[in-house]
């Protein structure tokens, strides 16, 4: 029989629970707060069949646009043809979580504006930005010595008898 093409076709690993996390769904999974704007990973929980989105969208992140009681509107980049389009689908909160995109940048920046702080009591100016990590220093390499390796030369016949 051919393969289907079915909502759901291909999800069995997919929307499989991970190992050791079947079982009932965590409270704190409905205790989160969403704000709108803050970025969210579509993970999709395949315990809930309500409210669940599209496999395209599992794994993806987006952002919060809309919050309803039990679910979040979240505005997520699809690549169509040659060209993205900003979709817009509601997901309950089962499967979406925090995402944790941000988390490096933020970090960055509060450092940042720490080493700002500390060159201007100082009365420098410094600057912040993210340099490419150049080549490595060169080096001398020391006590090494040189050795000359010289061919030796085939013998057919010697090597007809097995021997050399």
């Amino acid at each position: 029989m051919p393969a289907g093409h079915g909502l759901r076709s291909r999800t069995r690993d997919l929307f499989a629970r991970g190992f050791r996390k079947k079982g009932y769904i965590p409270l704190s999974t409905y205790l989160k707060t969403y704000r709108t704007g803050q970025y969210v990973d579509v993970k999709v929980n395949g315990a809930v069949h309500k409210g669940m989105p599209h496999k395209f969208y599992h794994g993806r992140t987006g952002r919060v646009w809309n919050v309803t009681k039990r679910a979040i509107g979240v505005e997520i980049n699809k690549m169509i043809g040659n060209r993205i389009i900003r979709k817009r689908i509601h997901v309950r909160v089962e499967h979406v979580q925090p995402s944790r995109c941000e988390e490096e940048f933020k970090a960055r920046k509060t450092g940042n504006d720490e080493l700002k702080a500390a060159a201007k009591a100082r009365g420098e100016v410094i600057s912040t930005k993210r340099q490419p990590q150049g080549p490595k220093p060169g080096f001398m390499v020391e006590g090494a010595s040189l050795e000359t390796v010289t061919p030796i030369p085939y013998d057919v016949v010697n090597d007809l008898k097995g021997g050399y």
